[in-house]
């Protein structure tokens, strides 16, 4: 498993955070197992088990993705990062420069503390 483990006590977080932090830790899990999907399917010489294992791993990326947009629609800051640096054909590099050039968000956007989304 990736982190079930909370760094703070669950009566302190805010029920935000403890959202986030699910869909987080749940998408890390979700491409930990992209990762060994996709490791024993190179290690298999069996094609039909090479098969069933690619096929899972491809549903693993669904799910990863769904919990992508999740965090998108949930947390401003990471709705536009991923706005910044998704399908763009330019080198990423080149992105984050122009990003930075014109003020990126990630310099200006601070969570507020006194926050309890």
């Amino acid at each position: 498993m990736s982190s079930e483990v909370l760094h703070v006590a669950r009566e302190k977080l805010k029920p935000h955070t403890l959202l986030l932090h699910y869909a987080i830790s749940s998408l890390m899990e979700e491409l930990e197992a992209v990762d060994w999907y996709r490791q024993r399917a190179d290690d298999t010489e069996d094609a039909d088990l090479r098969a069933v294992i690619l096929h899972n791993a491809k549903e693993e990326m669904e799910h990863a993705s769904m919990l992508i947009e999740w965090i998108r629609r949930h947390e401003p800051l990471f709705d536009a990062q991923l706005r910044e640096y998704l399908f763009t054909d330019k080198p990423i590099v080149e992105v984050e420069h122009e990003a930075m050039d014109r003020g990126s968000p990630i310099k200006t956007a601070e969570p507020d503390p006194n926050s309890r989304k």
